[in-house]
């Protein structure tokens, strides 16, 4: 019978476009440190270690390898993870399943990625076929700009829609001292001068490129409950690969996002999960798919995303707090992105999220990491054990 796991450590670094007074090892470092003492714990508690970034972008490989010796993993089992944009977030997972198997007491999941030691536009640029699916050979560009023309289309949104997202996350990434943009956008209207990347995709619309580090220990019930830290339970996790980057028809696919949720909240018995869910942190590398992708995982109809954006229900002060660490379009180290959005949801249920800390007492948390190839996680932890 698989065991209760929890989250009992939480670490990140400051994430900046380049840090050239590192390599791969030394932020890693940074972040297993911080998640190290966050836990009071010392590495020799470690039972295993879980590694992986998008080492496409990167050009170097087999990095888990070199790399022990700066995060204290000499000696200890291991295991690799690349799942491309949702490397992060099955990191979470499997650090989730070898605790709760039984195999290990304790696991530490690694998210890093130091971009600009290789070439990110060309990693993007060489998975599309460049004769059959043109209007992604421009990548992550190309394929957004394309979901924000047919939300609006679909739903009506005005273009200013994405704008407002944007000005929520920059104030939110304000508060955020870790976050790689943070921006002192004071109005929908200054968003709105960016200029466009594909019409109506904006700069501002888009997600940088960060370099970064994140890490999270896991432990089972029994060693979480002597941890120094409040536990914050892991209640369930899934991944989900279904039609997602190809377009179906005249549109893209949301097919994997929404079986991702449905099977979560099937499973854990949510009928209302805006209502019963306290605070989201989901992996959304632009504005116009935190739109489409909150009615997607069912957070609220098709068409309502942009209206309630209006009226201001996702600050993380008010109704349904998303995004409040500022979001994927205000640090994006792709490797560890995903895990990024497991540790926020973390801190907050733990009442540890400082500035960035919902108003509301928060209960459950929901997290998800997407990548370019179709592929949704979503996990739900909880503040209490039952």
């Amino acid at each position: 019978m698989a065991r209760r796991v929890a989250i009992v450590g939480v670490g990140q670094t400051y994430h900046r476009p380049r840090r050239p007074d590192v390599h791969i090892g030394e932020i890693c470092a940074e972040a297993v440190r911080a998640a190290l003492k966050d836990a009071e714990v010392s590495p020799k508690d470690i039972g295993a270690f879980i590694v992986g970034n998008m080492e496409l972008f990167e050009g170097r490989y087999v990095q888990d390898m070199w790399q022990a010796d700066y995060i204290g993993a000499v000696g200890k089992p291991g295991i690799r993870v690349t799942t491309g944009g949702t490397t992060g977030g099955t990191l979470a997972c499997v650090a989730f399943e070898t605790v709760a198997s039984g195999i290990y007491d304790t696991v530490m999941a690694v998210g890093f990625e130091k971009q600009f030691e290789g070439d990110t536009r060309a990693g993007l640029k060489t998975v599309a076929d460049p004769l059959w699916l043109r209007w992604q050979a421009t990548g992550a560009i190309g394929y957004f700009a394309h979901q924000a023309y047919y939300y609006m289309k679909d739903t009506g949104a005005p273009e200013e829609a994405g704008s407002m997202v944007r000005l929520r996350l920059a104030k939110h990434a304000l508060r955020n001292p870790y976050a790689h943009l943070r921006l002192d956008l004071q109005t929908v209207e200054q968003v709105m001068q960016s200029p466009y990347l594909i019409p109506p995709l904006r700069q501002l619309d888009l997600c940088p490129t960060s370099e970064g580090a994140c890490a999270i220990i896991v432990a089972s019930e029994e060693k979480a409950l002597k941890m120094a830290k409040k536990p914050v339970w892991a209640k369930d996790w899934t991944a989900v690969h279904k039609e997602g980057f190809y377009m179906r028809g005249a549109q893209h696919s949301v097919a994997d996002l929404e079986m991702a949720a449905a099977k979560l909240f099937r499973r854990n018995g949510i009928q209302k999960p805006m209502e019963e869910i306290s605070v989201a942190e989901i992996y959304a590398p632009s504005t116009w798919a935190e739109l489409e992708w909150l009615e997607a995982y069912g957070f609220c109809e098709k068409g309502q995303a942009w209206r309630l954006e209006e009226k201001g229900f996702f600050y993380f002060d008010r109704e349904f707090p998303v995004n409040p660490s500022g979001g994927v379009v205000s640090t994006n180290p792709i490797g560890a992105t995903g895990l990024i959005r497991v540790a926020e949801v973390a801190l907050q249920l733990r009442g540890e999220a400082k500035e960035r800390q919902i108003a509301k007492k928060p209960r459950l948390g929901f997290s998800t990491a997407w990548g370019g190839s179709g592929w949704t996680v979503a996990h739900l932890l909880s503040a209490t054990k039952d």
